[in-house]
């Protein structure tokens, strides 16, 4: 099954500034990834470079590629079944600031046929989207933040132990 799963915001801030939270992701001090409610994001080595190595929770990937100021994209090493990418997109709008973009671009295929639909999708959602609501915050753009469903407070009570 192919997966095509798009976040997006539209960020009243310089695309540097908003690079420059992507850039930090997983680093001491990452003003970003929303490690207050969810498992924290590691890597075997910061600043981000190709072969970067790290996740969160049970998520695993490697950075394929950086492009300064654009764009950071990951290759997902597990679950298993999670064959495809994930990539963080900074692209200026021509009416000033810039857009953040999260693309999930995967073929799932065994057990990750059910556990993307019941259980990683809700979760990344609810994850991605507490992200750009905090990249919203910290770039003075005024908007809501999001509320989890209920059943990603349902899977967030079952799943805790494995959390970090």
């Amino acid at each position: 099954m192919r997966v095509l799963n798009l976040h997006r915001r539209v960020l009243a801030a310089s695309p540097t500034d908003v690079w420059a939270l992507v850039a930090g992701l997983g680093a001491r001090g990452d003003l970003l990834w929303p490690a207050d409610s969810w498992p924290r994001l590691r890597f075997d080595r910061v600043p981000l470079a190709p072969l970067s190595r790290g996740g969160h929770g049970p998520i695993r990937y490697e950075v394929t590629a950086i492009e300064p100021g654009r764009k950071l994209t990951f290759r997902f090493l597990a679950p298993a079944g999670f064959d495809g990418t994930h990539t963080f997109e900074v692209l200026p709008q021509t009416t000033g600031g810039c857009e953040l973009v999260h693309t999930i671009a995967m073929d799932v295929r065994g057990p990750a046929l059910v556990t993307w639909p019941l259980v990683f999708r809700p979760l990344h959602d609810a994850l991605l989207e507490d992200l750009l609501d905090r990249a919203a915050a910290l770039t003075g753009t005024v908007g809501e933040w999001a509320e989890w469903s209920a059943w990603v407070k349902v899977l967030r009570f079952l799943l805790r132990p494995l959390g970090s």
